[in-house]
């Protein structure tokens, strides 16, 4: 098999480490400043940004700011708790949302596997500009890809009721992951259910599209919440999620973050407002917001690849100086965009 995929002889006696893969990208507790930064900058910058449209949707709505930026920064950090995305066993096709069968469910779900963007390579099999996450196609990749490989060789998406099936025509479904999740972030791309028949191959939709869902969502129905899920994207400011592996100091360097967010000032307003001048708007003739958060990707793909080597603290924050302001500044961008939609 590619990248030395581990016997599956050994799947048994690394299910312990799988309990900690895939790597969640950003910690929850990041993506929820983020977004809080990004209000508190705009409601620093309201002759720069579009805080004044916001803050009259948020007064209608009966939230004040403070408010409002605590709950879509808890919709940032909810997407990760999704419960959306079942993978079922090849040979017992049981379903299951996490790692060793819901052991490690209070860590990470395998909803993870949508929150990637691969800049490594061009267009995927859906028709997408840049793919998600398809270990079968990974550039960069270390343990942890190759751990889950080897323990979901062979396993499946959860189709619904008489879809797919494990050997024996075995088939115990919770949830319909490929009528449901995938259709929701499959968003004008194509898909077959034999992409999904094997995970080692599965070309999981990029976390692009499961932004541009929830912002339709959104904008259809107008909740802080929904707006909050959207900000999940900020993941494409996370190395790991441009080059696209689970491995290669993963959790350590979102551990990093979360630890010297604050020590380290790295959402410091006076590089927020240069990280702002690096993006392009969203078109305001257009609700698509993939263009914006793409350029997002494409900075951290940029920028950021050497905390996929390095652990020294002078390289962490000299990547953590650019992406998390980037971050921040594309939140500010989506919100003014929001505002002119909800704020008129």
């Amino acid at each position: 098999m590619k990248k030395g995929l581990v016997a599956l002889a050994l799947a048994g006696a690394v299910a312990g480490t799988l309990i900690s893969a895939p790597a969640s990208a950003f910690q929850q507790i990041t993506h929820k400043r983020i977004a809080m930064d990004a209000v508190a900058y705009m409601q620093a910058h309201p002759t720069t940004t579009n805080y004044a449209k916001l803050q009259a949707w948020v007064s209608a709505a009966g939230l004040t700011m403070t408010q409002f930026a605590e709950v879509i920064g808890q919709g940032a950090y909810d997407v990760d708790d999704f419960q959306d995305t079942y993978l079922c066993g090849a040979v017992t096709g049981d379903c299951v949302y996490a790692p060793v069968f819901n052991a490690g469910a209070s860590l990470v779900n395998y909803t993870s596997y949508w929150h990637f963007q691969n800049h490594t390579r061009g267009s995927d099999t859906h028709g997408n500009d840049f793919g998600g996450y398809n270990y079968d196609l990974l550039t960069v990749w270390g343990d942890i890809d190759n751990i889950a490989a080897s323990w979901l060789y062979g396993d499946y998406m959860d189709d619904g009721r008489r879809g797919m099936t494990g050997w024996w025509s075995r088939d115990s479904y919770e949830y319909n992951t490929y009528g449901i999740t995938e259709a929701h972030y499959r968003q004008g791309s194509y898909s077959s259910k034999s992409m999904y028949d094997d995970y080692e191959e599965m070309p999981f939709q990029p976390i692009d599209n499961l932004g541009q869902y929830w912002y339709s969502q959104f904008l259809a129905a107008p909740t802080a919440q929904t707006l909050g899920f959207v900000l999940h994207t900020t993941d494409l400011l996370q190395p790991h999620h441009v080059w696209t592996t689970s491995a290669l100091n993963h959790s350590g360097w979102e551990s990093w973050v979360a630890d010297y967010y604050d020590s380290e000032n790295l959402n410091d307003s006076a590089l927020v407002t240069q990280a702002l001048n690096d993006f392009t708007p969203i078109n305001p003739a257009s609700d698509d917001i993939r263009p914006l958060l793409t350029q997002g990707g494409a900075i951290a793909y940029a920028n950021g690849g050497i905390v996929l080597s390095s652990t020294d603290h002078t390289d962490r924050v000299q990547v953590a100086e650019v992406v998390i302001p980037h971050a921040i500044a594309m939140v500010v961008h989506v919100l003014n965009h929001a505002a002119d939609r909800v704020g008129n």
